[in-house]
């Protein structure tokens, strides 16, 4: 089949666009938090997947970290059993916790692993009991209130944060031409397995992995301005006063605070991207517009 002479420049200056940034990235790691509609969209998923086959076959080394929040609450709900949320964080006893490791770690984790085998890549499914990959301690909560006269502290449950990350298995996989897919499922000194926040997990993989780029899909085109304009390019300089203004508050707020965590801790460069934007991966690595909100260091 002939193709187009129009359609096939346009193929070539894609390619000859792409070229050096293929060249930079050869042999570096990139850590993908992946959630948002990018995890529940058909046609999202499948470019999901191409784009992280594609970045394998070039020579990138892709490290996918997912999350998993609306596929937990539609299970629990079918179970009969009510989401609770502290502080947007899941209230999660030992029943849920049951539930989330048969979500994240089982259904999540396999769909995303077989996406990406479908499309001609070798993906592994790990949660963070896999090689002792993720160490968790419990995450208590904070709430400050006029009445109280200490902040109380509250319990809930089955939830934590990163201790430390042993990266020896991720190592070995993308040596060995696999793409790990980690479910952010930490196990405590105590034995108990614990829940973390996926973008967390994400900052903290990318730190331990020295990669070249962390990157954050998200549900909105990046971070806005009080005009609800796209900020293009953050210093870590500017976040605490964008706070201070409102404007990053709520969810985006987390992600921010790993982002910047990680380029202050060595990581190149932190991208938050539209996940909603078809092959938004391969616009942000491999075109010189780029999408979303770039964050450096000072």
């Amino acid at each position: 089949m002939t193709i187009p002479t129009e359609r096939a420049q346009t193929i070539a200056h894609v390619l000859i666009e792409a070229l050096p940034y293929i060249k930079r990235f050869q042999g570096k790691t990139m850590v993908i938090k992946y959630g948002g509609n990018a995890m529940v969209d058909e046609a999202l998923k499948e470019g999901f997947a191409r784009d992280v086959v594609l970045m394998k076959l070039v020579g990138i080394n892709p490290v996918i970290v997912h999350g998993g929040g609306p596929q937990i609450g539609s299970l629990l709900s079918r179970l009969g059993k009510a989401s609770e949320f502290v502080q947007g964080m899941r209230v999660t006893d030992a029943e849920t916790m049951d539930v989330v490791e048969m979500v994240l770690g089982g259904l999540v984790n396999k769909e995303i692993v077989n996406f990406i085998n479908r499309h001609g890549g070798s993906a592994v499914g790990l949660t963070g009991k896999d090689g002792d990959l993720i160490r968790a301690r419990k995450l208590l909560i904070k709430r400050d209130a006029p009445e109280l006269r200490a902040p109380e502290i509250i319990d809930i449950g089955h939830v934590g944060e990163v201790e430390s990350i042993d990266p020896a298995i991720i190592h070995m996989l993308t040596k060995s031409n696999f793409i790990p897919v980690v479910a952010p499922i930490g196990v405590g000194a105590d034995g108990h397995s614990y829940n973390i926040n996926a973008d967390l997990v994400a900052g903290k993989m990318a730190e331990v992995l020295r990669a070249e780029k962390l990157l954050l899909l998200t549900n909105t085109a990046g971070l806005l301005d009080a005009e609800g304009q796209l900020i293009s390019e953050l210093d870590v300089g500017r976040v605490q006063t964008l706070i201070e203004e409102g404007v990053i508050h709520g969810g985006m707020l987390p992600k921010i605070r790993c982002a910047i965590e990680a380029v202050q801790s060595g990581v190149k460069s932190a991208h938050i991207i539209d996940g909603r934007v078809e092959h938004a991966v391969m616009l942000d690595l491999f075109t010189d517009t780029g999408v979303g909100t770039l964050i450096r260091g000072r």
